[in-house]
């Protein structure tokens, strides 16, 4: 069908030994004297700032010897905790210069699960914005406290560091084995994980996600991601620089549509990488032509439902290819730039990248069952392991392969389309219902945003599809748009898929937007143990 297969067989990763620092390797060998931009921020009030590669290694330079007077060294942990600014690129690159160990976290985090990440991520310095730095002040422990912006008591001030005299350019003195980065991840179900990648898991594994988002050299690429989580660093440091590429940002404080399109044609991206919620909030709204320059269109971050892609299909000619991977992977499955698309499916496995499917009883391969990746062909672009867990690991990595935890379907040409999380599949009637296919069909009904569907104990059926439902504005949480979703579910699934209850509800979602259905699956589980039924939810059962 394509050029994939060849490709497939063809790819070899590079295999690196000895010593290896992506920044002072890669980066800097593409940036010393290359004066093209590589990165680009837009505020909302039209101020930007756009700074060259070449700037870029001789900001981070100076950073680097800065912190190393300081103290930092190879090994230690650094909290990183800003925005979309400048300052997070540059020391981003500058604490991976030292050899030492970057651990992004997002700002919207308070002041006890900051305490959980420095206590168990054994942090040595945190480096944050001034105006953050008060959830920091009842945290015990001795770590180095460094703020960017106005000066605060008892902090280091970064701004400090543009005043040394850089010992750059730095020499390489890490392993390919040592550690670059750990993530935390979002704790949909239970406490993050600390996710430990080494100088070549994500720096050179997302080779991956560089070829799934088809971005190019002089390339302006701009992708809708959170700093401190995973994501940001796939699509906004990663991948783009790979490929020397420009990082654009547009800094907004509440979503606008309208702005982020302007911001599209002004800017004339090339390469487009949003969660479905962006997508989904820009349908609402008139997408008009397709801009200037835009040339690939991504989603990232859960699955897109298919009238999603159709409707951006139908406004600019341009089809949302759809990928898959995790915090502790890079890119694992993707719909490329050029090759046939499927409906729904998430496309086949990335060169280099030994992905099975697990039958979860009997452990054997199947055309449907646990993604998994295959340990005996060495992926490249995996974590390295859980830190502080030996339990989890061992689980995870159980039987020669790297277990994700998310269960899928693979077709004759080998497209493999998403199901749901091993523990949100669940059984109605002896009939097995994926959460996601479900959702997928609500969400076309104009009145939902957003659903999630989790079973409803019930003694007869074992459990009963049920959808918490957010409303689209300008619908009311009423019998008759309860009765008019469920209509619509009933006629585009099949029987044995009938959604049966409804509830419009605020949805749960962790720090990083994604919707925590534990929560509501335990809140359907006490209802039925107490005997207590739930009066906002609505029913349908002809």
């Amino acid at each position: 069908m394509s050029d994939h297969d060849p490709a497939v067989e063809d790819f070899d990763w590079p295999r690196l030994t000895g010593s290896f620092n992506w920044a002072i390797d890669w980066f800097d060998a593409i940036a010393r004297g290359n004066d093209r931009t590589a990165l680009w921020i837009v505020e909302e009030d039209g101020s930007e700032q756009q700074i060259s590669f070449d700037d870029m290694a001789t900001r981070s330079d100076l950073v680097a010897t800065w912190l190393r007077g300081l103290g930092v060294g190879e090994g230690d942990r650094v909290i990183l905790m800003l925005g979309n600014q400048i300052e997070l690129w540059e020391a981003m690159l500058a604490v991976a210069k030292l050899g030492a160990i970057v651990m992004p976290t997002t700002g919207a985090l308070g002041t006890a699960d900051l305490s959980d990440r420095i206590d168990r991520g054994a942090a040595r310095f945190v480096i944050t914005n001034s105006h953050d730095t008060v959830k920091f002040t009842d945290i015990e422990g001795e770590f180095e406290r460094i703020s960017v912006g106005p000066p605060v008591a008892g902090w280091t001030t970064y701004s400090d560091a543009y005043a040394v005299t850089s010992h750059g350019p730095f020499r390489s003195e890490t392993s390919v084995d040592d550690t670059m980065l750990i993530y935390f991840t979002s704790g949909t179900t239970s406490k993050p994980k600390l996710v430990a990648h080494s100088q070549v898991s994500y720096a050179v594994g997302h080779f991956t996600t560089m070829a799934w988002i088809g971005v190019r050299p002089g390339d302006v690429h701009l992708a809708i991601s959170s700093p401190g989580w995973a994501k940001h660093a796939w699509s906004c440091f990663f991948a783009p620089w790979i490929a020397e590429a420009t990082i654009f940002v547009y800094n907004y404080r509440r979503f606008d549509a309208a702005a982020l399109l302007t911001q599209l044609h002004r800017a004339k991206i090339n390469t487009f990488c949003a969660p479905p919620t962006v997508w989904r909030m820009l349908i609402q709204s008139d997408l008009g032509h397709r801009p200037e320059g835009l040339r690939e269109v991504l989603g990232a971050g859960e699955p897109l439902n298919p009238d999603v892609i159709r409707q951006v299909e139908q406004s600019w000619g341009l089809t949302i290819r759809d990928g898959f991977g995790q915090t502790e992977t890079t890119l694992l499955i993707g719909n490329t730039s050029g090759r046939p698309l499927k409906a729904g499916s998430m496309g086949r496995p990335m060169p280099g990248v030994p992905v099975v499917l697990v039958d979860p009883v009997t452990g054997d391969p199947a055309d449907e069952g646990e993604i998994c990746l295959d340990l005996n062909r060495s992926p490249l672009n995996l974590m390295t392991g859980y830190l502080g867990d030996s339990a989890r690991n061992d689980e995870v990595m159980a039987g020669d392969r790297y277990h994700t935890g998310d269960i899928a379907k693979r077709d004759e040409d080998g497209y493999i389309t998403y199901i749901g999380r091993t523990d949100d599949v669940f059984k109605s009637s002896d009939y097995k219902v994926s959460p996601f296919e479900l959702e997928s069909v609500l969400i076309e009904h104009p009145a939902v945003v957003e659903a999630a569907v989790v079973p409803q104990p019930d003694a007869t059926r074992l459990a009963l599809p049920k959808a918490y439902v957010a409303l689209a504005t300008g619908w009311e949480p009423t019998a008759d748009t309860a009765r008019s979703i469920l209509e619509y579910a009933a006629a585009n699934l099949p029987a044995y898929l009938k959604v049966r209850r409804i509830e419009f509800y605020d949805l749960p979602k962790t720090i990083s937007g994604k919707i925590r259905r534990v929560e509501l699956q335990q809140r359907e589980q006490h209802a039925y143990h107490t005997s207590t039924p739930i009066m906002t939810e609505f029913r349908y059962d002809a």
